[in-house]
């Protein structure tokens, strides 16, 4: 069972992002707060679970949580400011949407920064040790399949049914043979070969 919160006593909002590693798509994230005292021994790090439980367990996130909101940046923000500040940026827009204002705050990973000048402590593998952030990380990964899932049916050639925007090695073949989509990060080595020169259409 992994535990119901950080902060003693406070508003806590868990924070989590997926998509980070991926070669195309919108990086999400998930703000969460959960009832004092929460308890829900199926909830885990999103990775651990099976697609079909991540789904299941979004519905009942939704309906327990105090507050919960994904926040998004784009491609093309990616590759203006780079993914990790990508990342915190789309928690942060996450917190912006929240109903309901946290007093302190939890993420996942080992880089934040600061919001609103509320106390916030990062923990690695936080998605296996607190429900919140765990609850974030089911949100955020199942908002952006359901995204990639979409961008897949304009272009299917790419498998980002399967691999939802990662670097696998049907991705980047795609990639070689038909060029890249409006949705691509063109910052990121997009063919795994070391470099960054690939000749990109606007």
């Amino acid at each position: 069972m992994l535990a119901s919160h950080f902060y003693e006593g406070k508003i806590e909002a868990g924070c989590d992002e997926a998509g980070r590693g991926c070669l195309a798509g919108s990086v999400y994230a998930a703000a969460v707060i959960l009832p004092d005292g929460y308890q829900n021994e199926l909830l885990n790090d999103s990775k651990q679970l099976s697609e079909k439980k991540r789904y299941q367990l979004r519905e009942i996130i939704e309906r327990d949580a105090v507050a919960w909101a994904v926040g998004i940046v784009t491609p093309e923000e990616i590759d203006q400011i780079n993914i990790l500040n990508a990342s915190i940026l789309a928690m942060h827009r996450a917190l912006d949407q929240l109903k309901v204002r946290p007093e302190a705050i939890i993420v996942d990973g080992n880089r934040f920064k600061p919001y609103q000048k509320l106390p916030h402590t990062t923990i690695v593998k936080g998605d296996g040790k607190y429900l919140a952030i765990a609850a974030a990380s089911i949100l955020a990964k199942t908002y952006r399949d359901d995204y990639m899932n979409q961008l897949a049916e304009e272009y299917p050639q790419y498998d980002w049914l399967s691999n939802k925007g990662y670097p696998t090695k049907k991705h980047r073949e795609a990639i070689k043979q038909f060029g890249i989509t409006p949705y691509h990060r063109k910052s990121y080595n997009l063919l795994g070969d070391g470099q960054l020169s690939f000749d990109f259409e606007e």
